[in-house]
């Protein structure tokens, strides 16, 4: 009985939840859905939604001979190129059509000649509805509306201040095309467009956000990347239901395989050069109006820990990189833990010289090994957070002071040994190695976790550990496929560029979970050789053997 009541007051808080979406998501207008044939209407429910705002402009201009036919033009200041609309729109309508009589033209003649041969712009769509209409001119478009006639006219013509392409801020570029995403869409897909200049590569655009209307587009290329892979991603977009997407890292929270892990299972950039490598490879990238990080999916856990310029430097230099990186995500994430387990429980493993050492400098610290690496590693995260939200000219400044003052204090007064300080440094530049951001941070916090069972259970306590990260990373997928491809499971032919990388000529298919559609890259035999000595056999040359 009480089961029963409870589900159907589960079910009646449901319906609620369903019916204050659905008048969330309604137009804020009047009940009515279509554009009226008379223009002060017409007026009047754009004033109405849009309220008293300052920003908003509507013009009223004369199409055809005196008095002619009214039509408003419609537009947010600040967001359109106030220029383009005076040359495109206005003038072609107030003062080319002079010489028209609109009086002995039907309204749908009118309509085709404001369309096709007075509005001087490529990007013009007709609209009847009031809400398209609206939501059009909130987003920087221009609305064009004729008096008499049911169907209005939206041009593109955005002009709003933008910051120009730069050198990505959060990826430093060695190597490699210095260009970053910026935060307008049109500009990144047009970066991209450059880079990859085929009909094959296809962007889908959706809206996002019931009240901000936020463009995110889908790009991939047709015939390389995953069709599931695609359409996957399609659906987790099409049923995001929220008010506002502001920044990549919201959508990221809604189409992520695995929302409780601290790993991410998508991959942020900022480089364009690194976003056309993906696609090539048949992954797929997300871009979000408003801001310049574009995701990548789906990736795997090494895609991580390689950088842009590993293919373009050559293989030898860029596979030793590539290890010194693996190595240091080790120490990032192992060493303060095998430094507490040791010399705590198992002195026996290091040399007697180095046991000694580390007792004499331990010998006034109060404190056990366990409480050193804590109080430490979290002195130093905190110094860490402080440099990034300080002012770029004081940031690096006090970041640097207060890590020597704040190390030889303790040092000086026995709260720490200056081994735990050796330790604590190179734990931190090992993190600062990893190339992604996002995954230095999920090591940061798996650290706090593996030092505590190192001082609990010693080496047993750190061993139990990583093999917990390392079954939960098999565990965890990106759009379905395996994060730790091609290691578990193993991929033959992927192994070419994991840890080591091959050479280009050598690399001759794609990676085979995300690029099924079209495996081969390039053609086989493309190894350069020097090329074969030829004999002189020009006869009769002087100083040849036989010559008279």
């Amino acid at each position: 009985m009480a089961l029963g009541i409870l589900s159907k007051a589960l079910k009646r808080l449901l319906s609620r939840q369903r019916k204050d979406s659905r008048a969330l998501g309604a137009c804020p207008s009047s009940p009515q859905t279509l554009l009226s044939r008379k223009l002060r209407e017409n007026e009047a429910f754009i004033r109405d939604a849009f309220g008293n705002s300052c920003d908003l402009i509507i013009r009223e201009v004369r199409f055809g001979i005196s008095p002619g036919i009214a039509v408003l033009v419609v537009h947010i200041d600040g967001m359109v190129d106030t220029a383009l609309v005076s040359e495109a729109i206005i003038k072609p309508i107030g003062v080319t059509s002079e010489l028209l009589e609109p009086e002995r033209l039907s309204s749908a003649q009118v309509q085709d000649m404001l369309k096709n041969r007075l509005i001087l712009l490529s990007d013009v769509k007709q609209v009847s509805d009031i809400a398209d209409l609206f939501h059009s001119i909130a987003g920087g478009k221009c609305g064009i509306i004729l008096d008499g006639s049911s169907v209005a006219f939206v041009c593109d013509v955005r002009g709003f201040e933008k910051r120009s392409v730069e050198e990505p801020m959060s990826e430093v570029v060695i190597r490699g095309p210095r260009e970053g995403f910026s935060e307008v869409l049109r500009i990144n897909t047009s970066l991209l467009r450059r880079r990859i200049k085929d009909p094959s590569f296809w962007i889908e655009e959706f809206t996002v956000g019931r009240v901000s209307r936020t463009q995110v587009a889908i790009a991939y290329i047709k015939g390389i990347a995953n069709d599931k892979v695609v359409q996957e991603a399609r659906d987790r977009i099409t049923r995001i239901d929220i008010d506002s997407i502001q920044e990549s890292g919201q959508l990221e929270e809604y189409l992520e395989d695995a929302p409780f892990s601290p790993f991410p299972t998508i991959l942020r950039t900022e480089r364009p050069d690194r976003v056309t490598g993906a696609l090539f490879e048949g992954r797929i990238a997300i871009l979000t109006d408003g801001t310049p990080f574009v995701l990548i999916a789906p990736v795997t856990f090494l895609l991580f820990l390689t950088s842009p310029e590993d293919y373009y430097e050559r293989f030898f230099i860029a596979s030793a990189v590539r290890l010194l990186r693996y190595a240091s995500f080790f120490i990032a994430l192992l060493l303060p833990a095998l430094y507490v387990a040791v010399t705590t429980f198992h002195q026996e493993m290091l040399p007697t010289p180095l046991v000694l050492a580390i007792a004499a400098q331990r010998e006034g610290v109060p404190f056990p090994a366990i409480f050193e690496a804590l109080l430490m590693e979290l002195s130093f995260e905190i110094l860490r957070e402080a440099a990034v939200r300080l002012p770029k000219i004081y940031g690096p400044a006090i970041s640097i002071v207060g890590v020597l003052i704040l190390g030889e204090a303790a040092v000086r007064a026995g709260l720490v040994s200056s081994a735990m300080i050796i330790v604590v440094a190179l734990t931190a530049i090992a993190s600062f190695v990893t190339p992604i951001f996002s995954l230095s941070i999920a090591v940061r916090l798996l650290r706090f976790p593996i030092i505590l069972l190192a001082g609990t259970l010693g080496l047993f306590g750190v061993v139990f550990g990583f093999s917990v990260v390392a079954i939960h990373l098999s565990s965890l997928r990106s759009f379905g496929v395996p994060f730790l491809e091609p290691i578990a499971p193993v991929v033959a032919s992927d192994l070419k560029d994991t840890l080591i990388r091959l050479p280009w000529w050598a690399m001759d298919t794609r990676p085979e979970f995300t690029g099924k559609s079209d495996l081969r890259r390039q053609s086989r035999g493309l190894m350069p050789r020097a090329p074969k000595p030829q004999e002189n056999k020009i006869s009769g040359s002087p100083g040849k053997r036989g010559s008279t």
